[in-house]
C-alpha cells in the first residue's frame, strides 16, 4: 500500500499524487520517506514518476520548447560544422579578400546610402539614388513589401529563375538588407549570433560580426529581426536584446546596448522581432519596458538615450516611418493597440485598439491612403481599415471596416490599386480596400511571405518555393512557381537590382530577377 489511514496529511496519497504531477522528484522523496508504504508499492509508483518526468524532460528540453534551456540537436551540430567547412573554403579559394572586424571605435562614417523615406497614400517608395541595388529596411524601402527598382521578369523559365549562388546559412529567421553590393543578415552559428555580410555577386562572406547569445525554442532558433542599413551604418538587434550599430563595410563596431537591460523589459516568448527604424538622427527599437520605456529612441551615431515613451507590452511588429494627415508619425503596433508618435519626442499622436485572444500581433500595418491604415492579426482576428481626422491635439481615429477575411499571422500583405493581396492564414487572398470585400481567396502557400513588383505577387512559400502571381483583382492567376532553397522558409524575401535573395535557417541563395 502507497497510504494507510491516519497519516499525516502530506503522506496522503492526494498530497502524493499532487507532488509528483507539480515535481516528480518531490513526489519521489515523499515516496520512498513514507515508513508505511511497501517496497513493491514503491518500486511501481517511482516507475510512474520516473515517466512522467522523462515526459517533461523531452516536452520542454529536448525539443527546445523553453528559450531558456537547450540541448544541442545533433542534426544542428552537422549543419554547422558544414557551414564552417564551406566559409573556410570560401576563404580558401580567395585568400585576403575579406576585411576583418576591427576593434570597437565610435566615430562617425560616410554618407553612402540614402535613408528610406516615410510612406504616404498609394504611392510607392523610391530607391535610394546613391545606387542601383538599395534595400535597406525590413521589406524594403518604407517596409512596405514593394519593390520598385525597375521591371522584373515576368516569364519565367520551367525550372524557375537562373540561380547566381546558393549556400549554407546559419539559423535565425532574419531577412537581408542590401545596399553598395552588399547583402546584410544576423545567424544563428552555434552559441553566437552572427552579422554576416555577403558579396551580392557571389555570395562571398565579406565579414561577420559575432557575439555569445542563443535563444532557442519550438518554431526555430536564433536572431529574428532584419537587420537595418543606414548610409554607412548597420543596425543589428538580436533575439535576446543586444543592439549593435557596426560599419557597413567593415564589420567594425561602432556602439552597443542591450535594450532589454537597458529598459527592464521582459524579452517575449519568442523573442526580440522588431526591426530597428532610423529616423533622422535616431535608431527607433520596442523592448516593452513599462514607466514609460516601451519604444525608446537611440542616438544613431553614439548609442545615447533621446527619450522613451510609452508603458505598452510590445509585440513582434517593426516600427515604421510614415506619413498621415500631412504629418509624420512612427506607427508601432504593440500587444493591445495601433499608435502613432511623434518622431521628435515619442509623444502620442494617436492610438486606436487592436488585441486577439492571444495577444499577440506579428503582422505589418500598410499606409493606404493619406490618412487611413490596412491592419491585420491571426489567432481569428481578422482585419480593418483605420482613418485618422485631425483634432485639436492630435488625431482621432475610426474603424471605417472590419471582418475575417484577411488572417495575416506574421506574414504581412502588400498593397496594390485599391487592393490588398496577403496570406490568410496560409491561403492567398485579394480584398478590396475600400469595403473590405473579398475578390478571391486561393493557393495555398503556407505561412510564407509576399512581395509586390511590377504589377506581379512574388510569394515564398513555408517550404521553400518561389511563386509568381498576377496581382489582379479579377481572380487568382498563378504564373510560375519552383522550388528556391529547402527546409522551412518564414524568412523574407529581398529585392535588389533585379536580383531576388531568400533564405531560412539552413539555406541561402540569389536568383536573377531582371527582366
Amino acid at each position: 500500500m502507497l497510504v494507510q489511514e491516519n497519516s499525516p496529511w502530506y503522506r496522503s496519497l492526494p498530497a502524493l499524487l499532487l507532488a509528483s504531477v507539480l515535481l516528480p522528484p518531490l513526489g519521489l522523496i515523499l515516496l520512498w520517506s513514507n515508513p508505511k508504504a511497501d517496497k513493491q508499492a514503491k518500486l511501481v509508483g517511482s516507475l510512474c514518476i520516473a515517466l512522467l518526468g522523462a515526459g517533461y524532460l523531452y516536452l520542454f528540453i529536448g525539443t527546445g520548447f523553453t528559450s531558456g534551456m537547450f540541448v544541442r540537436n545533433p542534426e544542428a551540430d552537422a549543419h554547422y560544422s558544414a557551414l564552417e567547412r564551406h566559409r573556410a573554403q570560401q576563404r580558401e579559394a580567395a585568400p585576403g579578400a575579406a576585411p576583418e572586424a576591427a576593434a570597437p571605435a565610435v566615430e562617425p562614417v560616410a554618407d553612402k546610402v540614402e535613408a528610406a523615406p516615410a510612406v504616404a497614400g498609394n504611392a510607392a517608395p523610391a530607391a535610394a539614388k546613391s545606387s542601383p541595388a538599395v534595400w535597406t529596411d525590413f521589406r524594403g524601402p518604407g517596409r512596405a513589401g514593394l519593390y520598385s527598382g525597375g521591371d522584373i521578369r515576368t516569364e519565367w523559365p520551367s525550372e524557375g529563375l537562373p540561380a547566381l549562388w546558393r549556400q549554407p546559412s546559419g539559423g535565425g529567421h532574419a531577412s537581408f538588407v542590401i545596399g553598395d553590393g552588399l547583402a546584410f543578415t544576423i545567424e544563428q552559428r552555434r552559441r553566437q549570433e552572427v552579422v554576416a555580410a555577403y558579396a551580392l555577386q557571389n555570395g562571398r562572406e565579406m565579414w561577420t560580426h559575432a557575439w555569445d547569445a542563443e535563444f532557442v525554442e519550438s518554431t526555430g532558433d536564433g536572431p529574428r529581426a532584419t537587420p537595418t542599413l543606414d548610409e554607412n551604418r548597420l543596425y543589428a538587434l538580436g533575439a535576446k536584446g543586444d543592439l549593435r550599430c557596426l560599419q557597413a563595410k567593415s564589420g567594425k563596431l561602432i556602439w552597443s546596448r542591450n535594450i532589454l537591460s537597458d529598459n527592464q523589459a521582459q524579452n517575449l516568448q519568442w523573442g526580440m522581432a522588431a526591426s530597428p527604424l532610423v529616423v533622422d538622427d535616431k535608431v527607433i527599437v520596442c523592448p516593452g519596458g513599462t514607466s514609460g520605456r516601451s519604444v525608446v529612441a537611440y542616438n544613431k551615431m553614439t548609442g545615447e538615450p533621446i527619450w522613451r515613451s510609452l508603458n505598452d507590452r510590445a509585440s513582434y511588429t517593426s516600427p515604421m516611418l510614415v506619413t498621415l494627415g500631412g504629418v509624420r508619425h512612427i506607427l508601432v503596433v504593440s500587444e493591445t493597440r495601433m499608435l502613432g508618435l511623434s518622431p521628435d519626442n515619442g509623444s502620442l499622436l494617436w492610438e486606436h485598439p487592436w488585441s486577439n485572444s492571444s495577444g499577440i500581433n506579428c503582422s505589418q500595418p500598410i499606409v493606404i491612403g493619406d490618412n487611413r491604415v490596412f491592419i491585420s492579426s491571426g489567432y481569428g482576428k481578422g482585419a480593418a481599415v483605420v482613418e485618422l481626422s485631425r483634432a485639436d491635439k492630435g488625431f482621432t481615429s475610426r474603424t471605417v471596416w472590419e471582418n475575417v477575411s484577411m488572417k495575416n499571422k506574421f506574414n504581412p500583405s502588400v498593397y496594390h490599386d485599391g487592393h490588398v493581396y496577403g496570406l490568410d492564414e496560409g491561403i492567398l487572398t485579394c480584398l478590396d480596400v475600400s469595403n473590405g470585400e473579398r475578390k478571391w481567396k486561393a493557393g495555398r502557400y503556407g505561412y510564407g511571405q509576399v512581395l509586390l513588383a511590377s504589377g506581379h505577387l512574388i510569394v515564398t512559400t513555408d517550404k521553400g518555393e518561389v511563386v509568381l502571381v498576377k496581382a489582379t483583382p479579377e481572380k487568382h492567376v498563378e504564373v510560375a512557381k519552383f522550388q528556391a532553397i529547402e527546409g522551412k522558409t518564414w524568412n523574407y524575401p529581398a529585392i535588389a537590382d533585379g536580383r531576388l535573395l531568400v533564405r531560412n535557417a539552413t539555406e541561402m541563395a540569389c536568383y536573377n530577377l531582371a527582366n
